[in-house]
């Protein structure tokens, strides 16, 4: 039997996944799928027991899945992390959520 979930806080007015979907819309930072540089240029912000952590790249051989993803335009990675950090915000304390942040590749 899993432990039971902790009470979860109740979001601020406008946050949660619909909210913060609608907020970075609204914001105009939304793009579309595209290549991406390697992982060595890329950081991962994880959200767990409330905490951030962020770690630089190179990732490798470390068997994560990519459940989903969201491209991002933002005017350089300072602000896409920020972006990232808030968005991660938006789910449950007890939950792991790992985002890779990396810059589109240029041709």
């Amino acid at each position: 039997m899993p432990p039971p979930r902790p009470p979860q806080r109740p979001a601020a007015p406008g946050v949660g996944r619909t909210g913060a979907s609608r907020e970075i819309t609204k914001a105009g930072v939304m793009l579309e799928t595209a290549g991406l540089t390697p992982t060595s240029q890329g950081t991962r912000i994880t959200w767990s027991d409330g905490a951030l952590q962020r770690a630089d790249g190179p990732f490798t051989g470390d068997g994560d899945v990519v459940g989903g993803y969201a491209l991002t335009r933002c005017k350089d990675k300072a602000e896409a992390l920020e972006w990232t950090e808030r968005f991660l915000r938006i789910h449950p304390e007890h939950w792991t959520v790992t985002a890779e942040v990396r810059e589109i590749a240029e041709s």
